[in-house]
């Protein structure tokens, strides 16, 4: 365009000095007009060009926006089908343990609400040839237990009949019902063949101390007063059971020398109740250690009046070998 306007600048001069003709003047100024008109084309087409490159990025921004936005909803729906396939799992419950059910708490077809504690749905026993027995024992007495002391007990299904176990632990948590402090004592049992069943009562014995071969004598017969008898010299049951407590506590020191005085009675030659003093040591409940006095195995003692007769009299008395 600039030789163009040269061009036509220069026959314009050229034709006022009447160098040129006319036609070649005009052809100047028509190749300077048609320049120009080529310059304005090409300036509109780059503008319409860069209006295009400017459509193009905002178009480039808001496809990007839709692709983030098709993304964000990708990860939504991964969620959301991830929650779906939790949820899926957790129609089917399973036992976190192999066992035995016990019991259960729901039906078939029953709806099952979860709330803030998970409900119950079975109870299951993990392995039922292993039990154990929840003992509740005084706390006057469970100062003598140790862990892997030996226990018997008996259960009302099978009579006659003993099991052994082994205590397995002392909680140190206490019990208070009406004002009896009590603990739990756990005893581990086997049930290699499944007779033991879960929720049995037993009757179970602690065995703190045991002495063999010793001389025994019924707690009855430590009880029993003639009638007129003074009591200076009496040993009660709960006496009995102290003592037993007392050795045990100390693992038989009974048998150096300790004990309890306590008295029985015995018939004589006359057919009268004498009384015999002793000591005595450890208890089971039903029998009393005799750790001295004048008695020998195989004696008789008074357990008890037969009718209420008093002995010495028309009556006689019950009596039981030692």
């Amino acid at each position: 365009m600039m030789d163009a306007r040269r061009q036509y600048d220069r026959g314009a001069e050229l034709f006022r000095r009447q160098l040129i003709a006319q036609a070649e003047r005009d052809t100047a100024q028509a190749n300077h007009e048609q320049a120009v008109a080529q310059s304005e084309s090409a300036r509109a087409s780059e503008k319409a060009l860069e209006a295009s490159i400017r459509s193009a990025r905002a178009q480039l921004k808001v496809q990007e926006a839709q692709l983030q936005s098709a993304r964000a909803q990708v990860d939504l729906k991964q969620a959301a089908l991830s929650q779906a396939e939790t949820n899926l799992a957790y129609t089917t419950i399973r036992a976190p343990v192999d066992g035995v059910v016990v019991s259960r708490a729901v039906d078939v077809g029953q709806t099952v609400a979860a709330s803030l504690q998970a409900p119950t749905l079975f109870t299951i026993a993990r392995d039922l040839t292993k039990m154990q027995v929840e003992t509740s024992v005084d706390e006057a007495d469970i100062g003598r237990l140790r862990v892997g002391n030996r226990t018997t007990f008996t259960i009302d299904a099978f009579p006659g009949q003993t099991f052994r176990g082994t205590v397995s632990q002392i909680r140190k948590a206490a019990q208070i019902v009406q004002n009896v402090v009590t603990y739990t004592v756990i005893v581990a049992v086997d049930n290699p063949g499944g007779r033991l069943l879960p929720g049995m009562t037993a009757n179970v014995k602690l065995v703190v101390v045991e002495k063999p071969d010793v001389l025994k004598i019924p707690n009855a017969a430590l009880r029993y007063r003639p009638a007129g008898s003074d009591a200076v010299h009496t040993a009660a049951p709960a006496s009995a059971m102290k003592a037993g407590r007392s050795q045990g506590a100390s693992d038989g020191a009974a048998g150096s020398g300790g004990g309890t005085r306590g008295r029985a009675f015995v018939i004589d030659g006359g057919g009268t109740p004498k009384a015999v003093a002793m000591t005595l040591g450890i208890s089971d409940g039903s029998s009393t250690e005799v750790l001295s006095g004048d008695l020998r195995e195989g004696q008789e003692v008074i357990v008890g009046a037969a009718g209420g007769r008093r002995p010495g009299s028309s009556g006689s008395s019950p009596r039981l070998r030692l």
